[in-house]
Parts: structure tokens; C-alpha cells; sequence
């Protein structure tokens, strides 16, 4: 268990195009939400959660904070995961990944690098949610979230002006491009749901 790194799990996401909060859709048994905290606190000491919705989120037993910066994306939300953290450093992960893995994320976290940042290059895409961030970037996204031009206050955008570690762990002998499938859509869900009715099968 990491006791020097703070596990921020961002549940700020609006879910439109699943017409309902995708935290608590089940898998296994359980919500997602459920299943994301009980890996997180199972790595790290202090885990906290931001969502603009607290009181959904209170069941969890974990603190629980608002963006300081609303309604600018999930860049503000990595924001606030870094100012209440109390640690240097924090492991974000959004509450959409549910196939995340503790190997995977011990993975990141023990990648030796010198950068504040450090994000995966998977399945042909940057997962800049899931990854660890450094308390030495707070004024640098505070500048971005305070511009007036909407595409600067976008994550990829500040990634693009900051120094960052990208992984590419693809070549790993355990890694899945399912680690970091999430779920934006009925369609995303019902891909879950297959995945869990297979291993069964193949169990």
C-alpha cells in the first residue's frame, strides 16, 4: 500500500450519452464505483473522490470533494484532486474504467521518471485519466482553467504545453487493452456485460 501517493478517483462526468450516472451501473455484482474505490483503497492509504454530486458518492465511506474550478472538464477536476490531497503526489482514475487492474497501476506508479506527470499511451490513445500527477503542476492547470478561451481549458490541451511521461505498455506480458476501456454509452455497457458473461463461460 502506497502511503506517499493519494488515489483521486474523478466522478464528475456527465453521462449524456448514457442518460444516466455511469458509476452506478453494475458489474460483477457491484456498481462501478464500488468496484474502482475498493481497488484504489486496496493500493493507497488516502483515497478521495471529486464529484460536483457529493452526496451521491457519501455511501463510499471516503472523503468526498467539489471542483473548486465547475464545469470545466476533467482538467479541473485533477485540479482539485491535487489541492486537497495531502500527499505530493496523486494516482487519478476516472470512475469509467472498471477492467482497471492493480498490476497496471503499480505499474505507473513505480514507472522511474523525473516528470510531474506520468499517463499511458494505450489502446492508440493518450489515457490521461489514469495516471499520476504532481502537486508542482497546481499553478500551471490554475492558469489554463482561468483563460477565457474554451479549448485551452481541455486536459489534451495542457498536456500538449506540459512535460509528461507517456508509457506505452502495450508490449507487457499482463496488459489488456481492456484495462482502460470506459464507458461512455448503452452500447460501451452491453460490451461490458459480454465481457463478464465470457469469463463466466471460459471460467
Amino acid at each position: 500500500m502506497y502511503k506517499d501517493i493519494t488515489g483521486v478517483i474523478l466522478a464528475g462526468g456527465k453521462s449524456l450519452r448514457m442518460g444516466m450516472n455511469k458509476s452506478f451501473l453494475k458489474f460483477n455484482g457491484v456498481t462501478i464505483i464500488e468496484r474502482i474505490v475498493n481497488l484504489m483503497k486496496y493500493i493507497f492509504e488516502e483515497v478521495i473522490i471529486i464529484s460536483n454530486t457529493p452526496h451521491e458518492y457519501l455511501f463510499l465511506g471516503v472523503p468526498v470533494y467539489e471542483d473548486i474550478f465547475k464545469d470545466k472538464g476533467p482538467l479541473a477536476g485533477i485540479h482539485s484532486g491535487l489541492f486537497y490531497a495531502r500527499n505530493e503526489k496523486i494516482f487519478v482514475i476516472s470512475c469509467d474504467v472498471p477492467l482497471m487492474t492493480e498490476q497496471m497501476i503499480n505499474y505507473i506508479v513505480n514507472f522511474q521518471t523525473d516528470k510531474p506527470i506520468k499517463i499511458c499511451r494505450a489502446s492508440g490513445y493518450l489515457q490521461p485519466l489514469v495516471g499520476i500527477y504532481s502537486k508542482s503542476l497546481i499553478n500551471s492547470i490554475e492558469k489554463v482553467l482561468t483563460q477565457n478561451l474554451l479549448h485551452d481549458k481541455s486536459l489534451h490541451s495542457f498536456l500538449d504545453n506540459i512535460e509528461a511521461e507517456i508509457i506505452n505498455p502495450e508490449n507487457l506480458d499482463f496488459y489488456k487493452d481492456e484495462f482502460f476501456f470506459n464507458i461512455n454509452s448503452p452500447e460501451d455497457y452491453q460490451y461490458l456485460i459480454s465481457i463478464e458473461n465470457k469469463k463466466v463461460l471460459d471460467n
